[in-house]
């Protein structure tokens, strides 16, 4: 049998496309890192203000992750994932043929609105392909598929801009983008029913989803302390994590370290490495034991730890940089749990809903930490610039680095209390007898 003939094959062909897209979305979210002294010279800025160009790609992506879920429960993975796909990378056209700074600000806006849908609709069609049972392993999949798209926002990237230059790389990737929004419209039907399958054993139907019931479901997931937990967490994950594994760590590592470009690269590449399996681990770990918010509470942990060792020590041996990096992102990959936890806590229509509730948040930060890192560099700037790039002190990153172990103390504090709450519920549920969603 082909790939075409059976669901169960079929649905990682559809899967597969929509991983693609995320794929991308990731390459482009982390793509400033790399381009960080191209971008400071092309367009002459600060650290403020190339800390507005990162995080202008997350205003329109964080103010969307509600519509993006209430559009997708009601229209369908497919139609919503092919259009946001096909935005992003005209917002990247735009960005690579940009020749003033605004241009350049207005095309990552493109990119972020775009790619805003992307993420609730690979879990809406995961929820409407795979069974329950499976969904924390897909999860992480699909966060593993994220990473490699940070991972190919190191090396990769920075060999592919040295090479070809900053522009004519980010308007390929646009064009690319484009084939797989085609993909998508062919191939990444929102259920096996509309493929024209039987549907798949476990798989349960995808209800039909009307306006009220969507406002219904916005109103539930809100009232929830749960989802202003989890949402606060990822507000200050997202946003330190991105922030320096997107914009600073590579200026943080050139200018501490002495190295170039594509050799501090090397070291981000590392940890996207403990990025990718992370997830996915943490996700069949978690399928197998029935336990969510345990791995979360975990995670929260390690995250503190990994920013509070460049905090307190400023510089570390290169070496225990790369070691840092690969076991604390392999460690913080309990993270996606959290929209499992979110799913299971709400009706199968409600998914794309609740999941891009908690999603608004996280990406809410990660549009407010860039301009607060950045601010806070330069009140460090040595007042000296080497290739049109802003350096910065040793003490400037160890404040940085201060704010990032802050905002993992507040995410154990959410972590734990989230916990707490759902142990009480199951144990309330089996006093009761009655069924209770996986933690």
């Amino acid at each position: 049998m082909d790939l075409f003939s059976s669901p169960a094959r079929r649905r990682w062909v559809g899967w597969g496309l929509l991983a693609a897209a995320f794929f991308l979305v990731s390459l482009h979210r982390s793509s400033t890192a790399v381009l960080s002294e191209q971008l400071m010279r092309s367009f002459d800025t600060t650290g403020t203000s190339l800390g507005l160009l990162h995080a202008s790609f997350f205003y329109l992506y964080a103010a969307f992750q509600v519509p993006a879920g209430l559009l997708t429960d009601r229209y369908g993975a497919r139609v919503i994932a092919a259009g946001g796909t096909a935005l992003m990378s005209g917002g990247a056209l735009a960005f690579g043929l940009s020749g003033t700074y605004a241009v350049a600000f207005l095309g990552r806006l493109l990119v972020g609105l775009g790619a805003s849908v992307l993420f609730v609709t690979v879990l809406r069609f995961c929820a409407n392909w795979f069974r329950p049972d499976e969904f924390g392993t897909m999860t992480g999949i699909t966060f593993t598929v994220g990473i490699l798209g940070g991972l190919a926002a190191t090396t990769p990237l920075a060999v592919a801009v040295t090479t070809l230059g900053w522009r004519p790389t980010m308007a390929g990737l646009g064009g690319v983008g484009l084939l797989v929004a085609l993909g998508v419209v062919l191939l990444s039907h929102d259920t096996p029913a509309r493929a024209g399958f039987e549907p798949i054993d476990g798989v349960p139907d995808r209800p039909a989803v009307s306006a009220n019931d969507l406002k219904g479901h916005t109103i539930a997931a809100l009232r929830e302390p749960e989802t202003w937990l989890i949402g606060v967490m990822l507000f200050f994950m997202t946003g330190v994590g991105i922030t320096v594994f997107g914009l600073w760590g590579i200026p943080y590592l050139v200018q501490t370290y002495g190295i170039s470009v594509t050799e501090a690269s090397v070291y981000l590449l590392v940890g996207n490495v403990g990025g990718m399996v992370g997830p996915t681990v943490f996700g069949w770990l978690s399928d197998r034991l029935g336990r969510r918010t345990e791995l979360i509470v975990l995670s929260t942990v390690v995250f503190a730890a990994t920013w509070g060792v460049f905090a307190v020590f400023g510089s570390i041996p290169l070496l225990l940089v790369g070691v840092v990096f690969l076991f604390g992102r392999v460690l913080r990959g309990g993270v996606p749990l959290a929209f499992a936890v979110m799913k299971e806590r709400h009706p199968d229509g409600a998914s794309g809903t609740v999941v891009g509730i908690v999603n608004t948040m996280g990406w809410a930060g990660a549009a407010a930490f860039p301009v607060v890192l950045g601010a806070v560099l330069d009140a460090y700037w040595t007042g000296e610039t080497v290739g049109g790039t802003r350096v910065y002190t040793a003490t400037g990153y160890r404040v940085a680095f201060a704010v990032a172990v802050a905002a993992g103390l507040v995410s154990i504090l959410c972590a734990l209390s989230l916990h707490r709450r759902v142990r009480e519920e199951r144990r309330t549920a089996a006093e009761s007898g009655t069924e209770h969603p996986t933690d």
